[in-house]
């Protein structure tokens, strides 16, 4: 196996950062279907499970267990998709390193295990992301930087995206508090969304572990 080769966030950084992305699209699109950002904190026993899609066949899936972090990502245009391979196999080397109890994680239908053109992970005791030994020659576009790109490292990248996806002014103060604060409270929800309904919204933040004072 391999070190990342590139810079990510540490694992409950990473945690944290699904857990406000999540929280930003409740309150921004009452429609969960149009929501790019879904976080579980309890999914399975001990479990918690993030999900970041563009609704156009991109996704990652981000799975937190006692044992460590495993991250899948498709990018469906990519080259290494077992879509664009005559034997729709996995690209070689993706999983093989995987550790069992990270793998084993991926195997829930949701997941959608076989759709997958790269593979992280970062057991408890690892200091540093993992990847297998990818058989990639060529050097084809596993869609990593623009599928990891999605999770915001700064309010502003943010709310560019925020604005031009649901085509309204998002308040910047707001989102640089709640990426700080990692919480929310009801005239901050209504300045981002004056449409949101706040019973309804409350509860589904309440259901994700966010804090709302």
């Amino acid at each position: 196996m391999s070190v990342w080769p590139k810079s990510f966030f540490e694992p409950e950084a990473l945690k944290q950062r699904l857990l406000i992305l999540s929280a930003m699209d409740i309150v921004l699109c009452q429609e969960d279907w149009l929501r790019r950002y879904q976080f579980d904190p309890q999914w399975d026993e001990n479990t918690t499970f993030a999900n970041v899609s563009n609704g156009a066949g991109d996704d990652l899936f981000i799975l937190f267990t006692p044992e460590g972090v495993i991250v899948k990502g498709f990018d469906h245009e990519s080259e290494m998709s077992p879509y664009a391979r005559e034997e729709y196999e996995v690209w070689p080397g993706i999983y093989e390193q995987v550790p069992p109890a990270l793998l084993n994680q991926l195997e829930d239908e949701a997941v959608t295990k076989e759709d997958v053109t790269f593979c992280l992970w970062r057991e408890s005791t690892d200091h540093v992301w993992k990847t297998g030994d990818v058989h990639n020659p060529q050097g084809l576009d596993n869609g990593s930087d623009f599928l990891l790109g999605m999770i915001y490292d700064n309010p502003d990248d943010y709310v560019e995206w925020a604005e031009a996806y649901y085509e309204i002014k998002v308040s910047l103060d707001v989102v640089s508090y709640i990426f700080t604060n990692t919480s929310i409270t009801k005239e901050m929800m209504m300045e981002l969304n004056p449409e949101v309904d706040l019973e309804i919204a409350i509860k589904e933040l309440q259901a994700i572990g966010f804090t709302v004072t």
